[in-house]
């Protein structure tokens, strides 16, 4: 495949380890995980909305955390297919900067919800009296909105300033979308003080939060294992678990990627942090979740029965 020509103001994407000897593997792979990643968002979310039983703050925030995911494989994966299929690789300044803003938004908007999805279930295991009164549709609503402000407030400050720093030579981006640390290093400028901002940034909106997270399920376990009823501790530490699982497989990738000098990272060990994180980690989610939540499974069992009753009448 070739990569295409665009015009002067253009950036060229090189895709998806683009050394590899057999590239349409990895892009028959990830097309396949778009596929589950986006059968298994959405199935939640439909299930979450449709039945009343899942219309609790937890799977309220929940359903906000499919949806971000799904937003976010959607914003990546396509646009990489269809340049390797098409063989042109160019994407506009604007389509760039779209796509970064995309991504920073998702990004920190799922941290947001991240941390509070696991204060809301450290107040249902911890403070189960002060749950019904804290936790209301309002504030559950509150929550998901602060999220996805935050993370519009967050990405369009840092596009707008990553994207004023001119390029000189190259207009080769390596990696499979445009990224904001990529698109820095092909600046004739220096960058350095930005970097120091967008280390700052990963602090705040990584470090903190999964700091704010482990010390929320460490206090979920010590009350779990005053649960004097077998039933009850297994619930709430498959629920927990199931949820810092997924924190863990976001928060981890993400901390080594924005919290660790760019130089000092090879192109090829950046390249496979980010699939985990854009790609495969919005596909484990739902199948975390799903699997591990009677509730949840309790839902897709009736919603199945009743097809299957009706195709029986039929």
């Amino acid at each position: 495949m070739g990569r295409g020509n665009g015009s002067s103001t253009d950036f060229l994407l090189l895709g998806l380890f683009p050394d590899s000897p057999h590239p349409g593997l990895f892009v028959t792979i990830i097309l396949l995980i778009l596929g589950v990643a986006v059968m298994g968002n959405a199935a939640l979310m439909l299930l979450i909305w449709s039945d009343a039983r899942l219309h609790t703050p937890m799977y309220v925030l929940l359903s906000q955390l499919s949806l971000m995911d799904l937003t976010l494989i959607c914003t990546t994966v396509p646009k990489t297919a269809a340049d390797f299929f098409s063989g042109h690789r160019a994407i506009s300044h604007v389509g760039c900067g779209v796509q970064i803003f995309l991504y920073l938004m998702l990004g920190v908007a799922e941290c947001v919800l991240l941390t509070l999805m696991a204060f809301d279930r450290y107040l249902a295991i911890c403070s189960p009296l002060r749950y019904s009164g804290t936790m209301t549709p309002r504030a559950c609503a509150h929550m998901a909105a602060a999220s996805w402000a935050g993370g519009v407030l967050v990405s369009l400050t840092h596009t707008v300033y990553a994207m004023h720093f001119s390029t000189c030579g190259s207009r080769n981006i390596q990696h499979f979308f445009c990224e904001v640390m990529a698109l820095l290093k092909l600046s004739c400028e220096d960058t350095s003080a930005y970097e120091k901002v967008v280390l700052v940034s990963g602090i705040v909106f990584l470090l903190l939060p999964f700091g704010l997270i482990l010390t929320s399920y460490a206090l979920i376990l010590l009350a779990v294992l005053r649960v004097s009823s077998p039933e009850g501790r297994n619930k709430a530490l498959a629920t927990c678990s199931s949820h810092l699982g997924v924190a863990s497989l976001y928060f981890g990738p993400a901390m080594v990627i924005y919290m660790t000098p760019g130089s000092s990272l090879p192109a090829r060990v950046d390249q496979c942090l980010f699939v985990f994180d854009v790609i495969i980690t919005p596909m484990l989610n739902p199948l975390i979740y799903s699997l591990r939540n009677k509730e949840v499974l309790g839902a897709l069992r009736k919603v199945l029965g009743r097809k299957l009753k009706f195709k029986w009448k039929r």
